[in-house]
């Protein structure tokens, strides 16, 4: 008689998959925590105009119809759902990635979660509004960094962990 103590495997083939949870929770509260700093970055700031937080750190609200750094803003429209159904499609993806994985890939595991969560806090936007919120700005005396958001940060993150894992985590397993 099998055990069925373990609870339910989910297996796609003969492939035992690992727990996603955790990536997928991670993913929510990322969407959480971006909407809700969007939402208070419009209705607390005005267009384009600095509240300085220290020297170098601002909070500016701006509209990007483009992707990163702008690209394609100007491109008449078009790039609103090009941008979209890409970014349908890398979450599709990495949520496919998050359910394949083994249960000790937990680095690579925190680093999908990040991504999942951070493309789909600005796939929001895009579809909702025709533009990703932006509201933190840093900058050193006239350079300043594009305006970027709570989704832009743990999509960075997310894929600086990527890359550290795979540089450093064990082939099958994460650091």
């Amino acid at each position: 008689m099998p055990d069925n103590t373990a609870g339910p495997v989910v297996s796609i083939g003969s492939k035992a998959l690992g727990n996603p949870w955790a990536g997928f929770i991670l993913a929510l509260v990322v969407i959480v925590l971006d909407q809700y700093t969007k939402i208070w970055a419009s209705n607390e700031l005005i267009y384009r105009v600095p509240v300085e937080i220290t020297s170098w750190f601002d909070l500016t609200l701006a509209h990007n119809t483009g992707a990163a750094f702008s690209f394609l803003a100007s491109a008449g429209g078009w790039q609103r759902w090009f941008l979209a159904a890409v970014a349908i499609l890398v979450s599709v993806f990495v949520a496919v990635w998050l359910i394949r994985l083994e249960p000790q890939q937990r680095v690579l595991g925190v680093s999908l979660g990040l991504i999942l969560g951070g493309g789909l806090g600005n796939l929001i936007d895009r579809v909702t509004l025709g533009y990703v919120v932006d509201f933190i700005s840093w900058h050193y005396q006239n350079w300043y960094w594009p305006a970027f958001n709570i989704a832009d940060s743990a999509i960075f993150c997310g894929a600086i962990f990527l890359l550290c894992d795979s540089f450093y985590g064990e082939p099958g397993k994460s650091v």
